[in-house]
């Protein structure tokens, strides 16, 4: 075998160490969802199942991968505005609605989408829900805007059969018109049967590690403002977090748009050098990796290797609104014009 100058063989194991060393790529390719409208909903199930949903109604469902997406209707439900979709299999979902009064409501199929049940449905005119996530298909947590400054937190035991409110004298007090922002369905992040953490339109951050018996609150070192705030948290263990957002009228601007934990949320560290190269309204943790995440807005996708301490641009030229991994490495990103990419992690 040819041998190498020190000086070549030095520069060898440079380039090899850094190949070692960079993150595995994401493989992309796009598909073809049938619809124009802009989607901010999306559930991977499997490398063959997932959901997504959006504007005017719509809700599609694959089974083969992304090969096809077909629209699965909910009756009544054609001028709503579908920002969140969870699913736990091919059959079941739940879709959430957002706007004020009973234009929030919460839909479930069984069947794939042949039909579908109203479960919940806002009579407060003052109530709008904004995001919710399921544990697994019997218990649930939904979340909505402030209503005379309590916060309005609904649980599910039963699988969406019946949605309770967290009372107030269970919760903190809300600041004036704290909320969350309705942007991506990823507003609340669950860890096992207990952990739940909600992001706030006030860059804070409610925490329940009893199953939403009892709730504290936390201020991270982000930015807030009428139009900033944490648009989307993920944990993906009981210590480990990351929250992202900005001010979605300067998509391009990336100030104090992220922060993270390692204590469960008890304290956040905002990233300052190497952060997110804009607004973001979506991070999500890759399966299978124990320090990697992407999140995605709507001018770009930025990627972390270390828990979310530092990011880097993968994607400038193209945003999205949301993205779902499911835990074989199979995901979805999703957003305006109708537009879904398959993504694969490593």
């Amino acid at each position: 075998m040819r041998s190498l100058r020190p000086g070549l063989l030095a520069a060898a194991f440079l380039a090899a160490a850094a190949a070692f060393a960079e993150p595995p790529r994401l493989s992309w390719r796009e598909q073809q969802s049938g619809v124009a409208v802009r989607l901010r909903g999306v559930s991977a199930v499997s490398s063959r199942v997932a959901w997504a949903s959006g504007m005017k109604g719509t809700v599609l469902r694959t089974t083969d991968g992304g090969e096809h997406w077909i629209l699965r209707p909910v009756p009544g439900g054609e001028a709503l505005d579908f920002r969140d979709v969870d699913a736990t299999s091919d059959r079941v979902a739940s879709v959430l609605s957002i706007g004020p009064g009973e234009a929030s409501r919460i839909y479930k199929t069984v069947d794939g989408g042949a039909t579908w049940t109203l479960q919940f449905q806002a009579q407060d005119p003052k109530m709008f829900l904004d995001a919710m996530a399921f544990f697994d298909e019997r218990h649930g947590v939904a979340f909505g805007d402030s209503v005379d400054g309590q916060f309005v937190i609904l649980t599910t035991e039963n699988g969406g059969m019946s949605w309770t409110r967290v009372p107030a004298s269970r919760l903190p007090p809300a600041l004036p018109n704290e909320g969350a922002f309705a942007a991506s369905g990823t507003n609340i992040s669950l860890v096992g049967r207990k952990h739940i953490w909600i992001g706030t339109s006030a860059s804070r951050v409610l925490r329940s590690m009893d199953g939403g018996q009892r709730w504290t609150v936390v201020t991270t070192p982000m930015a807030t403002g009428p139009t900033a705030g944490i648009f989307s948290i993920a944990f993906r263990d009981p210590k480990h977090g990351v929250a992202v957002g900005g001010d979605y009228k300067k998509e391009s601007e990336a100030v104090e748009n992220a922060a993270y934990t390692a204590d469960g949320g008890t304290t956040w560290t905002r990233v300052v050098e190497r952060g997110l190269a804009g607004f973001r309204s979506v991070a999500a943790w890759l399966p299978r990796s124990a320090g990697s995440l992407v999140a995605l807005g709507p001018t770009g996708i930025d990627r972390s290797s270390d828990g979310g301490r530092t990011w880097e641009p993968i994607l400038l030229d193209r945003g999205y609104d949301t993205v779902s991994f499911a835990p074989d490495g199979a995901g979805w990103v999703a957003g305006t014009d109708g537009r879904i990419v398959r993504i694969q992690a490593p």
